[in-house]
């Protein structure tokens, strides 16, 4: 019976990754100019975020890859401000960073939608400390957070306040490091005892440091508090693109979907590929990252009531953080 099953496992993988295949082929060819002028073609850009952002599309990443002369571009870019820049300039016709970025730029009058939410919160408070098992635990403690002001430190202050934690008088809450890699990087080494982290740095951090370990799943702790995970993250569409090639946009969803799928039901292969294109350095750490990255593929118009929640919250903790205002209809594809 064993055999059978692996048979019969091994079939369903060889199916999906022709389907994938023949769908990946189907909106490249569908993205050719009809003039059959190769100077004239459009060449169209996806860029999304090295981490979860890129770890959902990887299977799709892959396939336009290596495809002869794809009309589909993938940046893989470190920071999301390179992300904003691409589309403060244009450059990018479908973009990945936070829903909180996405609803401040849509406020400032940067002509692109949200057409899903990929990856539904990353975020957890990691460290060594063994004594820490319940909020109250954290009272008097100091906590790395990076950037002060940004999601993972607003999220935070959140869940301290609704946990009766006072953010400004319970509780230290430390800056030093800038970056979720320095503050990655502190928590390995010992050098900060709680850090609020995100995947898939959690995971390689505890892949160098076996007695750190996630003390809250933060993600876990908001969605006992909305009665809705979080919708962290934003892809978006120029509005130009998604009115005058409806066609592409459903193409580059479908795959996009397709690939999510992909690597939520195969981790290992997708670590493979995770490593190959410089995402994660190791295949063991990117396979552990999957599962812990709520990688869930959901139409924005299937989701908006949780994307309002999302940004109301930070609406009423500090407007100017998603640009004064909740974004209008039109924001939503």
């Amino acid at each position: 019976m064993a055999k059978i099953s692996s048979f019969v496992s091994g079939i369903e993988f060889m199916a999906n990754r022709l389907f994938f295949f023949i769908l990946i082929a189907f909106f490249i060819a569908g993205c050719k100019n009809t003039s059959h002028n190769k100077s004239s073609q459009v060449s169209y850009k996806i860029a999304t975020l090295k981490g979860p952002s890129s770890m959902g599309m990887i299977r799709l990443i892959d396939s336009i890859t290596n495809v002869a002369n794809p009309e589909i571009e993938v940046d893989i870019l470190n920071e999301p401000i390179q992300v904003r820049k691409m589309m403060l300039n244009g450059t990018a016709d479908f973009a990945i960073l936070p829903t909180t970025m996405a609803a401040i730029l849509y406020n400032k009058g940067v002509d692109y939608q949200l057409i899903a939410v990929p990856v539904w919160g990353t975020l957890y408070l990691l460290g060594q400390d063994t004594s820490i098992t319940c909020w109250e635990d954290l009272r008097h403690k100091k906590v790395n957070v990076m950037a002060k002001g940004m999601t993972p430190d607003v999220l935070f202050r959140y869940l301290l306040q609704k946990n009766g934690i006072d953010s400004e008088k319970d509780i230290t809450l430390d800056y030093s490091f800038p970056t979720h890699i320095d503050l990655a990087n502190a928590v390995a080494a010992g050098q900060a005892e709680l850090g609020v982290i995100s995947e898939p740095l959690v995971s390689l951090v505890m892949s160098k440091n076996t007695n750190v370990h996630p003390i809250f799943d933060l993600n876990l702790e908001w969605s006992k508090l909305q009665n809705t995970p979080i919708a962290m993250t934003a892809f978006l569409g120029k509005r130009s693109v998604l009115k005058e090639k409806p066609q592409l946009a459903e193409q580059i969803i479908s795959s996009y979907i397709k690939s999510t799928l992909w690597v939520n039901q195969y981790p290992d292969s997708a670590a493979k590929l995770i490593v190959d294109y410089g995402i994660l350095p190791e295949q063991n750490v990117a396979a552990q990252a999957i599962p812990r990255s709520n990688l869930h593929f959901e139409r924005a118009h299937n989701v908006k009531k949780q994307v309002e929640n999302y940004l109301d919250v930070f609406y009423d903790l500090n407007p100017e953080i998603i640009g004064g205002k909740l974004p209008d209809e039109n924001f939503y594809y």
